[in-house]
């Protein structure tokens, strides 16, 4: 009867929460910043087409896209945000024409009453919207053409080789000749004025800009909303709330199961099938992968203080910044999912006790699909960056620019039809199991239903097209990510770490399948509606803001009872003498716990809220929560899996846990020391300066190069060393399985 209820509750959270999410995912079609058919000038004169900006979009995803600098806060931190920075500087050339007009002298030497009136006519000129959707036409004042003349001349130089801008180039990590033809940088000039339009410009019958404000700048009268701060409080109040109602829950029903392990590990004789021991190879491959993500993290961070070379080598001129940052991100997400996945694979046998006909041929063959789509992603988004495409070979080939989903459609589609092999090798192995083990059919019901979720939710990143407005683009973009990487494969982890403790005999299928039925109901009831928390400034309406606000206060409810996990992961691992030989595992287990707590709640919630966030996206703030999460929820939780399943491979011997011990705790204290001593420092100094001057400053070259910034971007060296250095003993302990020198002896 109460699993009846857990899974009514299930279906009643996803029917509902999904529901909510593709009504006003119609909503966000419908009220997305129109493109114009054409721009004009107030005499008629055509300064480009609908085209231009479809156009200038995919030349500005040519260039790295979200990886070099970003657009409506959302991206890179290194280059500027190029739409609070084009917003600022055609505000500055505007405003001090019209001072020169009125008072013959530049708006900064203006008496304050003077600025005020100038500043109101320049206000009245950027905001008013003058797109006519009878005619297509956006209408703009000649004052604003000229505008336009001059920030397309800056960004033409600077994309390309104006000597008077190299110093910038250097600052913002931006190769010379990042555009090498004339016609593309006119594109992209197209696309950045359409960007920044819909950042000013009043939505029709409102008196707040398509992306409700943001960005902050006083000058151009973007302010934040009241229903930024109405439905910030609103999320403290929900979240207060929600907590309250948690712990009086969870205290109420959890039931203390006495551990009774067993004397013998119940695992200790399994034989391994074919398939489960040609899985090995995946994790030799995450390894790898590992270490070339963190060699690209290194070069990534290092050209924040050193834009176009690493400690003195010319690196950039063949690995520009935004490639090095792709690859960073893109093969953190391989690693990960590929850790993931193999322990699915080597499992699912277990689960049913049986191996399908020809389950290692689908294994290898999905081994060899990964890097065909690793290999050939990472080639093309080179090529794309490097302008070696043209616009739609790089959509399909190579780098789309959205950060998280960067590689080309092809790949794209390539490894949705991996994961739907992965799908089909799963769910043969598992299937039966449902009649052969009816005590964990429930259990057994959940892992499939993540199963389906992983394979069938990345075909969100299907649902845009090459020229796709931006604002659908990121609705989509924020399924993957959201959903799909931090919603259905949170769920598959907590079934998979379920049935790892009930085969060992450590804890009861029935308070197992209960428990995670319970945590993924918790979960999801904020997971899936917090998605919109992403979306407040991407051109959205503003109920996108109060769901976004409201539920992504609730993802934070469940993470505050993650010592509970933790305490329960530590009175297994303390319970027999043979679940010693579990430790390493087990402790990732527990980081995992840790950094839910600190990494997705405590340092997601500082950013969650509507105006901590107007003044926050697109500052190191967000790399805080990212690497926080990304890394110390899901990385650990890869590294965990990954362990468990080389500890059950080999059983009968003891291993030589010294490298793995040093790894554990330099990898952990690493990843805290360079939030704490760089980033987040960064973060909170860009912050206030946000707050006082606008986003624009900073992110600009002239806030980011001031020596104590540059001092706290090299104090991330400490943390960064210990960081690499415990990746590199982590991969000298797994190679070291094979090579024997990390196993101390046999039982």
């Amino acid at each position: 009867m109460k699993t009846r209820k857990l899974w009514l509750g299930f279906i009643a959270v996803m029917t509902i929460s999904f529901a909510v999410l593709l009504y006003y995912g119609r909503e966000i079609y419908r009220e997305a910043p129109p493109i114009p058919d054409k721009v004009v000038a107030s005499d008629g004169a055509v300064l480009f087409s609908a085209q231009d900006i479809k156009d200038g979009q995919n030349v500005w995803q040519s260039t790295g896209g979200q990886q070099l600098g970003s657009i409506w806060g959302h991206g890179a931190y290194q280059a500027p945000d190029w739409t609070a920075d084009w917003l600022h500087r055609e505000a500055e050339f505007m405003i001090n024409r019209l001072a020169r007009e009125a008072y013959g002298k530049d708006y900064g030497v203006l008496a304050e009453d003077e600025k005020a009136a100038v500043q109101v006519r320049l206000q009245q000129d950027m905001r008013t919207n003058t797109y006519d959707p009878e005619t297509g036409l956006l209408t703009i004042s000649d004052l604003r053409a000229e505008a336009f003349a001059h920030n397309s001349a800056h960004y033409g130089g600077l994309f390309t080789n104006d000597p008077e801008l190299a110093h910038l180039r250097e600052a913002y990590a931006l190769p010379q000749d990042a555009l090498k033809d004339p016609e593309r940088v006119r594109l992209m000039n197209a696309f950045f004025f359409w960007a920044s339009w819909a950042c000013i410009t009043e939505r029709p019958g409102q008196d707040i800009s398509y992306t409700n404000n943001w960005p902050a700048d006083e000058l151009i009268g973007n302010k934040p909303t009241g229903a930024m701060i109405l439905w910030t409080g609103f999320s403290v109040i929900i979240l207060l709330a929600g907590i309250g109602l948690m712990v009086w829950y969870y205290a109420s029903k959890r039931e203390e199961e006495e551990l009774k392990a067993p004397d013998k590990s119940p695992v200790a004789d399994a034989k391994q099938t074919p398939s489960q021991k040609a899985t090995l190879k995946y994790f030799w491959v995450v390894t790898l992968l590992m270490l070339v993500q963190i060699v690209m993290g290194i070069v990534t961070a290092h050209y924040g203080v050193e834009g176009h070379a690493f400690y003195g080598i010319p690196l950039a001129d063949w690995l520009p910044y935004s490639i090095s940052r792709t690859w960073h991100v893109q093969l953190a997400i391989f690693w990960i999912a590929t850790s993931w996945l193999a322990t699915g694979l080597y499992y699912a046998p277990f689960i049913s006790g049986y191996e399908p006909r020809f389950q290692k041929l689908g294994v290898d063959v999905l081994f060899g699909a990964l890097l065909v789509i690793v290999v050939g992603s990472l080639a093309g988004q080179w090529f794309g960056v490097m302008q070696k495409l043209g616009l739609t070979a790089n959509f399909w080939f190579g780098h789309q620019g959205y950060e998280y989903v960067d590689l080309g459609r092809f790949w794209q589609s390539f490894l949705l039809a991996g994961l739907f092999i992965w799908l089909f090798l799963m769910a043969r192995a598992v299937i039966p199991a449902l009649k052969k083990h009816p005590q964990s059919r429930n259990l057994l019901i959940l892992f499939l239903i993540a199963c389906v979720a992983i394979a069938s939710f990345y075909a969100a990143g299907l649902m845009w097209d090459q020229q796709t407005n931006l604002a659908i683009a990121e609705y989509w973009r924020w399924w993957v990510v959201h959903l799909w990487v931090e919603g259905f494969f949170e769920v598959f982890a907590v079934t998979i770490m379920a049935f790892l403790f009930v085969r060992m005999n450590l804890i009861q299928v029935n308070t197992a399948t209960v428990a995670v039925l319970f945590t993924t109901i918790i979960f999801l009831t904020g997971g899936i509606l917090g998605t919109f928390h992403h979306l407040y400034f991407t051109g959205t309406p503003t109920a996108v803001m109060a769901i976004g606000a409201s539920f992504s206060a609730l993802e934070v409810v469940p993470l505050v009872l993650v010592g509970y996990e933790a305490y329960d992961n530590l009175k297994m691992y303390r319970s027999a003498e043979w679940v010693k030989a579990y430790k390493w595992p087990i402790y990732s287990f527990i980081a995992v716990a840790f950094w839910n707590l600190v990494g997705a709640g405590i340092f997601g919630f500082l950013i969650n809220p509507p105006i901590a966030l107007y003044y926050m996206q697109g500052l190191n703030t967000t790399p805080v929560h990212g690497h926080t999460a990304l890394f110390g929820v899901y990385g650990m939780l890869g590294i965990g899996l990954m362990l468990f399943v080389l500890r059950d491979m080999n059983p009968t011997v003891v291993w030589k846990d010294k490298f793995v011990k040093w790894a554990f705790w330099l990898i952990n204290i690493g990843l805290m020391a360079m939030v704490l001593i760089s980033v987040l420092p960064i973060g909170l100094a860009q912050t206030v300066a946000s707050v006082q001057e606008g986003l624009w400053y900073a992110r600009s070259a002239e806030f980011l190069n001031q020596d104590y910034m540059m001092t706290l971007k090299w104090l991330r060296s400490i943390g960064d060393t210990m960081f690499a250095l415990g990746v590199l003993a982590l991969a000298w302990f797994i190679f070291g399985l094979k090579g024997g020198w990390s196993i101390e002896k046999k039982h």
